[in-house]
């Protein structure tokens, strides 16, 4: 089931502003499983649009909702909302922008065709400048680390198997030591997702620990329990990957 929702929003110029911003069409999705989660609701979608909006000089001109529910989100013609925007952003002559690269896919091909619609699509958390190559790059590394955490848990689960833990075992020590394992398998994974990043970051000129957090917070990604970078947070992670 989809639920459509397209909310037309006033321009500047109907506003009396005399310079009219550059136009944005604002996608935002979420599944019925996802739409109470931090950082996946529409809210949450809605208000990191709306500050890069401010930020970068934009105008949200529509607003286009979609829920969607089951598998095979990752075709276009099971996202009819997707659709209309990028109908509407072809007429308007305007990008789509999104909150975050996994509401439109994290799959490089789904992201490949749309890159085929002679549409720009913008992803908030990584910045206005970031062209059609870098989401490729960006849904490249998001499937690998899917692939990675999906493969390290079945390690992590089958090591905790061959030290006796009995897996849906009811038992709280059991249930921890299971957790405990997936959780670590899922840090690491994080790990090695983010290290092109802070690669890319030292590129640029970030030399410090803090500069690179820094630079990992302006691009809007979060660690991987959520949270802004740190000096601390940076150091964790090299050290995960020096491993």
């Amino acid at each position: 089931m989809h639920v459509t929702k397209c909310h037309e929003l006033p321009t500047a110029a109907e506003n009396g502003h005399n310079i009219l911003p550059r136009p944005l069409i604002a996608y935002l999705l979420v599944s019925t499983q996802q739409q109470g989660k931090s950082g996946l609701g529409i809210e949450a979608q809605r208000a990191a649009i709306e500050r890069f909006a401010s930020a970068e000089g934009f105008e949200i001109v529509a607003e286009h909702v979609e829920v969607e529910t089951g598998k095979g989100s990752d075709a276009l013609d099971r996202r009819p909302v997707l659709k209309a925007a990028l109908s509407a952003a072809k007429k308007l002559g305007a990008a789509v922008v999104v909150a975050k690269l996994d509401r439109l896919s994290r799959d490089v091909a789904f992201i490949s065709g749309l890159m085929a619609q002679k549409v720009r699509f913008i992803v908030t958390e990584l910045g206005a400048k970031a062209d059609a190559s870098m989401l490729h790059i960006y849904a490249a590394l998001a499937e690998k680390e899917r692939a990675l955490i999906a493969d390290r848990t079945r390690v992590a689960l089958a090591a905790a198997k061959a030290r006796g833990v009995k897996l849906g075992n009811p038992r709280p020590a059991a249930s921890l030591a299971a957790g405990a394992a997936v959780r670590i398998a899922n840090a690491d994974s994080k790990a090695s997702a983010v290290l092109p990043l802070i690669e890319a970051a030292k590129k640029a000129g970030a030399v410090s620990l803090r500069e690179i957090a820094a630079s990992l917070n302006a691009r809007g990604i979060a660690t991987a329990r959520g949270s802004a970078w740190d000096a601390k947070a940076v150091s964790r992670v090299l050290a995960r990957n020096a491993a």
